[in-house]
C-alpha cells in the first residue's frame, strides 16, 4: 500500500510541476488547437489553446513507475520490483501515445482538424496492438503464468479458449480480440475528449478501480492461505494496481489544469495513451468482459457515434442527436460545458461502481 501512495503522489508532483512549464514551450512554439469546424460554436475560443499534454501524462507515467521501484529497491520495501505486466501496460500506452502524438503534430503543422489517415491510423494502431499482444502470451514465471491468456475473461479467464484448434490458432485469433479491445478502448477515449476534463475525470475512476481489482487480486491470489476455492491466477497484480494508482495520479495533476477553461489539451496523444492502457489493464487483470461496465461511459458515446452515422446512412440523411459524440448533442440542447461534464462523471461513476460492485459480488457468491 506503500508503493501506491509513493507512486501516485510522485506521479501527481511531477505532473502538476511539469505541465506548466509544458504550456509555456507549447505555447512559444504555437502549437495551438485545430478545433474542428463542425463542432459547436461555443468551442470556437478554444482554437489555439495548447495541446498534447499527453507527452507531459506519458513522461510523468513512466518517470514514476521506475523511480517508485528504485525507491522501494533502496529502502528494502522491494518485493517483485519491475514486472513483465507492468514493462506491458507501458508498451502499450506509451505506443499508442506516439501514434496520437503523430496525429496531433500533423494536425498542428497542417493547420487542419485531421492529423494522420484513417489508414494509416488503423495501421500503426496495429502494429502496437499486435506488438503487444504476441508479448503478452510470453515471459512465463516460475509457475508458468504468462501475462495474458488465450482464453476469454469475464471476471476472471472463463472456459472459452481461443486456442481450441491448437497454440498458432490461438495466438492469431488472441492477437484479432485483443487488438478489437484496443481499437474500441482508443477510440472510446478519444470519442470522449471534447470536453475540458471530461475524458481525464472519467479515466481517473476507471484507473481508480484497476487500482482495487489490483490490490484485490493480489489478496486473493491462488496459493494463498485466504484465497479459498475461488481464486484470481493473474501475473504481477500488485504491479498492475501501482500503475493504476501513478495513472490516477498523473491524470489528477493533468486534471488541475485541464479544468475548464483548460490551460491546455491532452490531444490524441493523451487519450490514444489512456486508452490503450485501460486496454492493456483489461486484458492482463482477465477482466475483459466486464471492461464494458467499468468504462461504460466511454462505451455511451461511441455507441451514439455509431448510432448517429448509421442511422444518417440508412435514413438518407437524417440524424437521432443534434450532434455525436452524445455530450455535443447536450450542449447543443442548451446544458452549459461544465454541466455536461459533472453529469458524464457521475454517470462514468456509476458505472466503475457497478462494475466493482459486479466483480466483488461473484466473489463473494462462489466464495
Amino acid at each position: 500500500m506503500i508503493a501506491l501512495i509513493l507512486g501516485a503522489g510522485i506521479s501527481l508532483v511531477v505532473t502538476m510541476a511539469a505541465m506548466p512549464l509544458f504550456i509555456r514551450l507549447i505555447t512559444a512554439k504555437q502549437y495551438g488547437q485545430v478545433v474542428r469546424d463542425d463542432g459547436p460554436t461555443s468551442h470556437a475560443v478554444k482554437s489555439g489553446t495548447p495541446t498534447m499534454g499527453g507527452v507531459v501524462v506519458i513522461g510523468a507515467v513512466i518517470l514514476s513507475y521506475f523511480i517508485t521501484h528504485g525507491l522501494l529497491t533502496l529502502t528494502g520495501r522491494a518485493t517483485a520490483g519491475v514486472t513483465a505486466s507492468g514493462l506491458l501496460v507501458l508498451l502499450l500506452f506509451a505506443g499508442m501515445g506516439l501514434v496520437g502524438f503523430l496525429d496531433d503534430f500533423i494536425k498542428i503543422a497542417k493547420k487542419r482538424s485531421l492529423g494522420l489517415r484513417a489508414w494509416e491510423k488503423i495501421a500503426l494502431q496495429g502494429a502496437v496492438g499486435i506488438g503487444f499482444a504476441v508479448l503478452a502470451l510470453g515471459f512465463p514465471n516460475e509457475h508458468g503464468l504468462t501475462p495474458a491468456s488465450t482464453a476469454i475473461s469475464f471476471l476472471r479467464d472463463t472456459n472459452i479458449n481461443l486456442a481450441f484448434a491448437g497454440p498458432i490458432v490461438g495466438l492469431i485469433l488472441f492477437v484479432l480480440w485483443s487488438n478489437l479491445i484496443v481499437t474500441a478502448t482508443t477510440n472510446g477515449v478519444n470519442l470522449t475528449d471534447g470536453l475540458d476534463g471530461l475524458a481525464a475525470g472519467a479515466s481517473i475512476m476507471v484507473f481508480g478501480a484497476y487500482t482495487l481489482i489490483g490490490i484485490w487480486q493480489t489478496n486473493q491470489a491462488c496459493g494463498l492461505p485466504t484465497s479459498g476455492n475461488v481464486c484470481y491466477t493473474v501475473r504481477d497484480s500488485m504491479d498492475m494496481a501501482l500503475l493504476g494508482a501513478i495513472l490516477c495520479g498523473a491524470l489528477i495533476g493533468f486534471l488541475w489544469w485541464n479544468a475548464k477553461p483548460a490551460k491546455i489539451f491532452m490531444g490524441d496523444t493523451g487519450s490514444l495513451a489512456i486508452g490503450g492502457a485501460i486496454a492493456a489493464f483489461a486484458i492482463l487483470s482477465r477482466t475483459q468482459i466486464l471492461l464494458i461496465v467499468l468504462a461504460g461511459l466511454f462505451v455511451m458515446i461511441s455507441l451514439s457515434v455509431i448510432i448517429q452515422v448509421g442511422f444518417f446512412k440508412l435514413s438518407g440523411g437524417k440524424r437521432v442527436f443534434k450532434m455525436a459524440p452524445l455530450q455535443h448533442h447536450f450542449e447543443l440542447s442548451g446544458w452549459a460545458e461544465e454541466k455536461v461534464v459533472v453529469r458524464f462523471w457521475i454517470l462514468g461513476g456509476l458505472f466503475v461502481a457497478a462494475g466493482l460492485g459486479i466483480f466483488y459480488s461473484e466473489w463473494v457468491v462462489g466464495l
